[in-house]
C-alpha cells in the first residue's frame, strides 16, 4: 500500500477508538498489503445483542471495508471459566449447554452487521480441548501470580480480602492464547479488556509469533448516559427490539450523547458528521440529526421500510399526542365491581408496582385516555374498556370485567 493509502487506512481505524497499540507495527503490516486477521472475542453469557456490544462489529465491520478478515471468536471455552473483567465477586461459570444456546442466537444476530463472505466464525474450545490438562499447565507456567495481580480488579479484590478463584487466572491466559491459536495481526476489545488483549501480545511472543497490535474501543454509555450499556440496568437499546422502541430509545438520549453514538455506530463518513456538528451550530435542531441517525440504526437491524414507518409512528405519538394503533389489550378482572388505578397500572404491565404506579401519578406521568390523572384513588369499574399511558412510551388499553 502507498503512504497515502496506508494514512486513509489508519483514519479509518483510529476513528472513535480509545488506544492503538502499537501504532508503528500496524503501519508496517499495512504497507504489506497482506489481508490482516482481525480478531474480537464475544463470551456468549447475554445472547441478545445491544449497541454496545456493536462498537466492536462496527469497527470489525470497517476493517472488513478495508479488505481484511474478521476473526469473530465464541468464547465457549472461557464462557465456561466466566470473564473476572469488573467483577469484584468470583463470577459462577456457565454450563456447556447454556454456552452454545447463547451462541446459537449470537451468530443468528452478527451477520446483521458483519460481511459473512469475510468473517470466520471461531469457538475457542476447538483448540483448548485439544491442548488438553497439560498444555494448560504448561501455558500457566507463562506468567506469575504477581503478573496476575497487576490486573485491576484482581489487585483490588486481592487487598480487599475478596476471594479470587484459581481459574479466573486462566481467563486471560485462555483468552491471550487464542491469539496464538489464530495468528492474529490485530485483536480489538473494549478498555476494560487491555489486560487481557496484552496477554495475547505476550504470548505470542512467548510462542515465536509476531506479536498482535491491539485497538481497544470505548464502552458505550447507555441511554441515561451514565451507565455502560447493559440490559440488567435496563440502559440499553437492543437490536433485536421493534423498530419503534429502538426510534423512541435513540430519541431519549441528550444531544450530548448523540454524537458519540454517531461517532462510533452510523457508517456515515468523519467528513458528513463534522457537518452535521457545523450545522447543528449554526441552528439546525439536534434533533433532525437524531431523527436521521434512528432511522439509519433502523434500516441497518430491520428494514428502510420499517424505518421510515417507525418515524410516522414517532411524530404522531409525541409530536401531535396521537395514540399508537397497535398497543397491547390487557383484560382485568374487577375485585367488588372496580380496580385502584394503581393496581390497573402494574397488572397491565404499566409499572413495575403499586408504589411505582402511585409515583409515576405524582409526578404527571399517567394519562387516561389521554388525560393527564392526578387522582391516586380512582377506581376504575367493571366494564371500562380504556387506554392507559405511562410516561412516552408505554401504553396500554384496558379491558375491565
Amino acid at each position: 500500500m502507498t503512504d497515502f493509502a496506508v494514512e486513509e487506512a489508519l483514519q479509518i481505524i483510529k476513528r472513535g477508538c480509545d488506544e492503538l497499540i502499537v501504532e508503528k507495527e500496524l503501519v508496517e503490516k499495512l504497507k504489506t498489503g497482506k489481508k490482516l486477521r482481525v480478531k474480537a472475542g464475544f463470551d456468549p453469557t447475554a445472547p441478545d445483542l445491544h449497541l454496545g456490544h456493536t462498537v466492536l462489529l462496527n469497527k470489525m465491520r470497517q476493517l472488513q471495508d478495508l479488505g481484511h478478515h474478521a476473526l469473530f471468536l465464541i468464547g465457549d471455552f472461557t464462557g465456561m471459566i466466566g470473564d473476572p473483567t469488573g467483577k469484584n465477586t468470583t463470577r459462577p461459570p456457565l454450563t456447556r449447554e447454556q454456552v452454545l444456546e447463547n451462541a446459537k442466537s449470537y451468530t443468528e444476530q452478527v451477520f446483521k452487521i458483519l460481511d459473512p463472505d469475510q468473517t470466520e466464525v471461531v469457538f475457542n474450545s476447538t483448540w483448548m480441548d485439544q491442548l488438553g490438562s497439560a498444555g494448560v499447565v504448561k501455558l500457566a507456567a507463562t506468567h506469575t501470580v504477581a503478573r496476575m495481580l497487576e490486573r485491576d480488579d484482581f489487585s483490588k479484590r486481592y487487598k480487599n480480602n475478596q476471594p479470587i478463584a484459581i481459574h479466573e487466572f486462566l481467563y486471560p491466559l485462555v483468552q491471550g492464547y487464542d491469539s496464538v491459536a489464530l495468528k492474529a495481526d490485530l485483536e480489538l476489545g473494549g478498555t476494560d479488556q487491555k489486560f487481557n488483549l496484552l496477554m495475547g501480545r505476550e504470548l505470542q511472543k512467548h510462542y515465536g509469533q509476531t506479536p498482535q497490535c491491539i485497538l481497544t474501543m470505548p464502552l458505550l454509555e447507555g441511554t441515561d448516559g451514565i451507565n455502560k450499556m447493559s440490559k440488567s440496568l435496563g440502559n440499553y437499546i437492543g437490536i433485536t427490539d421493534a423498530p419503534g422502541e429502538i426510534f423512541g430509545k435513540i430519541m431519549s438520549i441528550s444531544d450530548g450523547l448523540m454524537w458519540r453514538y454517531i461517532e462510533l455506530l452510523s457508517s456515515a463518513s468523519l467528513a458528513t458528521i463534522a457537518e452535521w456538528k457545523a450545522a447543528v451550530a449554526a441552528g439546525t435542531n439536534p434533533r433532525d440529526i437524531k431523527v436521521r441517525f434512528a432511522q439509519e440504526i433502523i434500516s441497518r437491524f430491520h428494514n428502510a421500510v420499517a424505518a421510515k414507518q417507525a418515524l410516522v409512528d414517532f411524530e404522531s405519538r409525541f409530536r401531535q399526542g396521537g395514540i399508537p394503533d397497535d398497543i397491547e389489550t390487557v383484560t382485568l378482572e374487577s375485585v367488588n365491581g372496580g380496580l385502584p388505578i394503581a393496581q390497573v397500572l402494574k397488572q397491565a404491565g404499566l409499572t413495575t408496582s403499586t408504589s411505582d404506579a402511585l409515583r409515576m401519578i405524582e409526578q404527571g406521568g399517567v394519562k387516561l385516555g389521554g388525560d393527564k390523572v392526578s387522582d391516586k384513588a380512582l377506581v376504575l369499574t367493571a366494564g371500562s374498556e380504556i387506554v392507559l399511558q405511562v410516561g412516552k412510551r408505554k401504553y396500554a388499553k384496558v379491558v375491565i370485567k
